[in-house]
């Protein structure tokens, strides 16, 4: 029985990394994947790309696509979908449709929150739709386990207001631990983080 499914993390846990061992899986055994990756992110040119260096072609979606429409036809024996978080609700709803009525798995791959601590509109639709959770973990830079993202100027100053969404990698975002996003929400600083070397 096919399900859907959202692995969700904060940056840097492994989900592309995650998503491209999942298609080079069922690929291993002679099996069709439709790939997905949001066009707003257009940092790989329509790739999905791991930071240790792999990659793949990926179909480009926005709020305009309809997966029932691009999928169903095609007979993939399964979706994978990187940066979900971009996702409508309504598109959320054409995944599990996906998923129920043509029973093929999707596998969702995304943020759950912002750099404020706010839930993303298709993390949400899919906390709230996807058959399994499962969370992908990492771990601040006190060595707990880092579950939200901050988003940090040029200069390393935490960003407090502004747009949900802004593209960006390790040069703006920096994944903490509970404890030390609340602290660098207040003080405007990620005390004890190391700057990448591109902001030293």
């Amino acid at each position: 029985m096919a399900k859907l499914y959202f692995y969700y993390s904060t940056m840097n846990a492994g989900k592309s990394t995650a998503l491209l061992q999942a298609a080079h899986n069922y690929a291993e055994r002679g099996m069709a994947t439709r790939l997905y990756t949001a066009v707003i992110d257009d940092r790989d040119n329509g790739r999905i790309v791991s930071r240790i260096g792999i990659g793949v072609d990926a179909h480009p979606f926005d709020a305009k696509t309809d997966f029932w429409t691009e999928c169903v036809p095609d007979s993939p024996n399964c979706v994978l979908l990187d940066e979900a978080q971009f996702l409508t609700k309504e598109q959320v709803r054409q995944l599990a449709r996906i998923v129920d009525d043509a029973n093929i798995p999707v596998m969702c791959y995304g943020l759950r929150t912002d750099f404020l601590g706010e839930l993303f509109p298709g993390s949400a639709a899919l906390l709230a739709w996807a058959d399994s959770l499962i969370e992908l973990k990492t771990i601040c830079f006190c060595a707990r386990k880092a579950t939200m993202v901050v988003r940090v100027s040029r200069d390393g100053v935490v960003e407090r207001v502004g747009q949900q969404v802004e593209i960006g990698g390790n040069d703006r975002y920096v994944s903490l631990c509970r404890k030390h996003f609340s602290d660098s929400l207040r003080t405007g600083q990620t005390d004890g983080w190391d700057p990448t070397p591109e902001r030293k």
